[in-house]
């Protein structure tokens, strides 16, 4: 597929390669600005199971022991 777009595109080498870092921004930047805002409430990212109420006190040694 890379190989398709690198033919297909106008110019020389270094045309195409600055071409090619244009797009791959272009890219970046919809996925920052549109795609991953939209779906990060879809994530999990946000489902915390862990309970701050097992948590040892502070000052303790790990089980139990002072």
């Amino acid at each position: 597929m890379y190989g398709w777009i690198w033919r297909h595109l106008p110019g020389n080498v270094w045309v195409r390669i600055l071409i090619s870092t244009v797009l791959v921004v272009g890219v970046v930047f919809l996925l920052f600005q549109y795609v991953f805002p939209w779906a990060e409430p879809m994530l999990p990212f946000n489902d915390v199971t862990v309970d701050g109420a097992a948590a040892p006190a502070a000052g303790t040694a790990p089980g139990g022991l002072v």
